[in-house]
């Protein structure tokens, strides 16, 4: 199959390359690398994009911006993807509010210049999308919570499980970039229902891998473990430091989008995360990057939590278990944390 990845550069884009790539399928990746732009150099990504060159055997890149319509729909007629996965984005809850347009346009407009391409020139094709847990906005923390010496927890017997694929995604804070993804989410839902396309929407937890360039503003676990490896301050914004959530390791998401693909549904909507097992706080993650670093923390705390921020997320897997049986968790969240830090003591 030829399987088209946008993003292609990036932690979930790169991994879907490679995923797919050793199933013997052709991949054709779509990167210009604007995390660079968004995040300076500490967001460049270009390494990874030469270890797929380097890697992969049948895999050809693609220097297109998403917001270009009529180089998004050149593309994909020429190609005629058997699969798109569209993980591109503009990630930052906090940047969005400093670039609200190219937020934006990267995440609601480039998805519906994929989408509309993929209408018109391979409408069979399985459309994945990765949407985010913050389509939910602020709403989860209306839910009573429970505090232990490290963490939140929920308090409502109903949220046991974690946040369920029904929770509302309205009348609430979203951030700027929730609500962009809040339109790309939709608008994927509605290609699958009112034109009966195969398109899931994919609202990840906190996702992460060793392949992750982790920065302030985005990733945390891979930051976290770049502040602990280079002696530098993390700094946690409010709910004192035990806000939760769950991690889910980059292989993991690869591996469900693989399930997917092999048996599509229209319109679609899975909360896909580490779920509860696969939760911590910020000072729980402290603990476990220092058992494998063998080094302390170093971070200050300040009282302003970001706008928009859960205090507890963790997802209801329920369904993705019910819908797709066979998807298992094969990476825990202290095996996951181990292979970042040895991630970045090998790049460094």
């Amino acid at each position: 199959m030829k399987i088209l990845v946008t993003g292609s550069s990036g932690l979930i884009g790169s991994e879907v390359c490679t995923y797919f790539s050793l199933q013997g399928h052709s991949i054709h990746g779509i990167d210009n690398n604007q995390r660079k732009e968004f995040f300076g150099p500490q967001g460049d990504t270009s390494w990874r994009l030469n270890e797929l060159r380097d890697n992969l055997t049948d895999f050809s890149h693609h220097e297109l911006d998403i917001r270009d319509r009529e180089k998004v729909l050149h593309l994909i007629k020429s190609l005629t993807p058997d699969v798109i996965v569209h993980t591109a984005a503009q990630p930052s809850h906090d940047k969005a509010a400093s670039i609200p347009f190219d937020d934006f346009d990267v995440n609601a407009v480039g998805t519906l210049n994929l989408l509309e391409a993929t209408r018109q020139f391979c409408p069979e094709s399985p459309f994945v999308h990765m949407s985010t847990n913050k389509v939910y906005g602020d709403g989860p923390n209306e839910i009573i919570l429970k505090e232990f010496d490290k963490r939140w927890d929920y308090g409502d017997p109903l949220y046991e499980k974690g946040i369920p694929e029904s929770f509302s995604i309205d009348q609430s804070k979203h951030s700027l970039f929730g609500a962009s993804k809040v339109a790309a989410d939709v608008m994927v839902q509605e290609y699958g229902r009112y034109f009966g396309m195969a398109t899931c929407c994919l609202r990840g937890g906190c996702l992460t891998g060793p392949s992750h360039s982790g920065v302030e503003l985005h990733g945390f676990l891979s930051y976290l473990v770049k502040c602990n490896l280079e002696n530098k301050t993390y700094k946690i914004f409010g709910y004192k430091g035990k806000q939760v959530r769950d991690n889910i390791h980059s292989e993991d998401v690869a591996q469900f989008i693989d399930l997917f693909t092999k048996s599509p549904r229209s319109g679609e909507v899975y909360n896909l995360g580490g779920g509860k097992e696969n939760s911590c706080s910020i000072l729980e993650a402290f603990d476990i990057c220092e058992s494998h670093s063998d080094l302390s923390q170093n971070y200050e705390y300040l009282e302003d939590n970001r706008i928009g921020d859960h205090i507890c997320y963790y997802s209801d897997l329920t369904k993705v278990k019910s819908h797709f049986p066979n998807f298992t968790l094969r990476h825990s969240l202290s095996d996951t944390i181990k292979q970042i830090v040895q991630a970045h003591r090998k790049r460094a």
